[in-house]
């Protein structure tokens, strides 16, 4: 068995800094809509071999205000805006049904930067989850109806006999279907903004802010 590593001492984290050597940005650099040019940057960061590129960190509020966050996948983005996947029973579902406005931010370190998007959420239309569902591995389409995302569970037993009475429900070579409480959500952003670290904390931000039917890019200081 691998020996359980020390805590890390906590005076040691003030200490932990990157300089970021890096080439900016302007606004002439950037594509004239927000959408053109997070696919620019999930490209740079796919062919950086960056981890799981489309991965960014959701921030949701429940009715009373109480914010959340977790990491979830964006699976499609366009004009219309931002959409990932989740069990709607889930705490970030029930948030979002309770307070329909959320924010996500792509982290790509390894590039030092960083995208944030934020605006109102609302859950895709059926057929757009089911089309999504369809094309999951059979593994996880078993895991959306096995989890009771969120919940609290006596133990890891839970699920594993929950996941083989769905298999056995639904066979090798059977179609499962999408669960009625899964589906998409889309995040329309108000704001998409691109961060780009630079040296000494002196950073590029670049916002584009929908302002009535058009949107103006605007800098803001870091």
């Amino acid at each position: 068995m691998p020996e359980t590593p020390s805590p890390l001492d906590p005076t040691l984290v003030a200490l932990m800094r990157n300089e970021y050597a890096t080439t900016g940005i302007a606004p002439g650099d950037l594509a004239a809509d927000w959408y053109t040019q997070l696919g620019r940057w999930l490209a740079d960061a796919t062919a950086a071999g960056l981890p799981e590129p489309n991965a960014m960190v959701l921030a949701t509020a429940d009715a009373a205000g109480r914010p959340a966050s977790r990491t979830v996948l964006l699976k499609g983005y366009d004009a219309a805006g931002l959409v990932f996947f989740t069990n709607y029973r889930s705490a970030k579902g029930t948030q979002l049904t309770a307070n329909p406005y959320a924010s996500v931010t792509f982290p790509w370190y390894g590039l030092h930067r960083q995208a944030h998007a934020a605006g109102r959420v609302a859950p895709v239309p059926a057929d757009e989850s089911d089309a999504y569902f369809a094309s999951r591995p059979r593994g996880a389409q078993l895991g959306a109806w096995s989890s009771p995302q969120s919940t609290v569970i006596t133990g890891r037993d839970v699920l594993d006999d929950s996941f083989a009475a769905y298999a056995e429900r639904w066979p090798e070579g059977t179609p499962v279907p999408r669960p009625p409480h899964w589906g998409g959500f889309r995040l329309v952003p108000e704001t998409v903004e691109f961060w780009q670290g630079r040296e000494n904390r002196v950073h590029d931000r670049l916002r584009y802010r929908r302002d009535g039917g058009s949107w103006v890019l605007e800098r803001l200081a870091p």
